[in-house]
């Protein structure tokens, strides 16, 4: 059995970009921890940041919760930039057309 994902938020010292650290599978199980990384800061960030690096697996809710973060920061005018994506992650995001929403990196 895979251990529980890890959702790490790290805020830069500036507090202009928060940075969230998935370490596993990014699925509805991490749901509840995405949110609360970006949502419990005390104020909004300019930009934000998803490493990839240590993802494991991704699914539709993941997609789905890269929306939610997107709205949350502004819409179209959010700057989320998903960083270290692993080739299969790519192919999702491309498949997702994701690349036309996010800075993928």
């Amino acid at each position: 059995m895979e251990a529980a994902t890890k959702v790490d938020p790290v805020l830069s010292a500036d507090g202009k970009e928060l940075t969230i650290k998935i370490n596993g599978r990014f699925d509805f199980a991490c749901h509840q921890a995405f949110r609360d990384a970006y949502e419990r800061v005390n104020h909004t960030p300019k930009e934000f940041v998803i490493d990839l690096m240590n993802t494991t697996y991704m699914d539709s809710s993941a997609l789905g919760m890269l929306l939610l973060l997107r709205d949350h920061a502004g819409g179209e005018k959010a700057v989320v930039r998903l960083i270290n994506a692993s080739a299969d992650t790519r192919k999702i995001l491309a498949i997702s057309n994701f690349e036309k929403l996010f800075s993928v990196a």
